[in-house]
C-alpha cells in the first residue's frame, strides 16, 4: 500500500488542497451552515414584535421599553447570524471551486491557525486588518 501525503497542488499556476483534506471541511462548512440556519429560525421566534397578542395589548411603558429592547437585542443577533451564513456559503463556495484558504486579496495560503478559530475566512490575518482599518 502506497503510502499517500495530502500535498497542497498548483494546479495552472494556482495553489489548491487535494479534495481529500477539503472534503471534511466542506462537511464541517455545511453542517455549521445547517446550525445556523436553524439558530435564526429559532431566534426570530423571540422576537417580542412577532407576537400577535402584543397589538391588542394596551401595554405599560416598561412593558412597552422591554418589547423594544427585545426586538433590538433579536434584531442584532439576527443580522450577525446572516452575516455568518454568507461567509459560511462563501468559504463552501471557495472549496468547491479550489480556493478555499487562499486569501481573496494577496492569494497568500491563510494560516492554519486563522481557519482553525474561523474556519470562513477569506482573508488572511493581514489582509483582514487592512479591510478593518487597523
Amino acid at each position: 500500500m502506497k503510502n499517500k501525503k495530502s500535498k497542497i497542488k498548483k494546479i495552472d499556476g494556482e495553489l489548491r488542497f487535494p479534495a481529500t483534506v477539503m472534503a471534511p471541511v466542506a462537511s464541517f462548512l455545511r453542517n455549521r451552515l445547517r446550525s445556523l440556519k436553524a439558530r435564526k429560525k429559532e431566534i426570530e421566534q423571540e422576537d417580542p414584535f412577532k407576537d400577535s397578542a402584543r397589538l391588542m395589548d394596551n401595554a405599560s411603558p416598561d412593558a412597552d421599553a422591554a418589547e423594544q429592547f427585545g426586538h433590538a437585542r433579536v434584531s442584532a443577533v439576527r443580522q450577525q447570524i446572516t452575516r455568518s451564513i454568507i461567509q459560511t456559503r462563501k468559504a463552501l463556495s471557495r472549496v468547491k471551486i479550489g480556493k478555499y484558504a487562499i486569501c481573496e486579496d494577496c492569494g497568500k495560503l491563510i494560516d492554519t491557525d486563522r481557519l482553525m478559530i474561523y474556519p470562513e475566512a477569506t482573508l488572511c490575518a493581514t489582509d483582514a486588518a487592512k479591510r478593518e482599518g487597523k
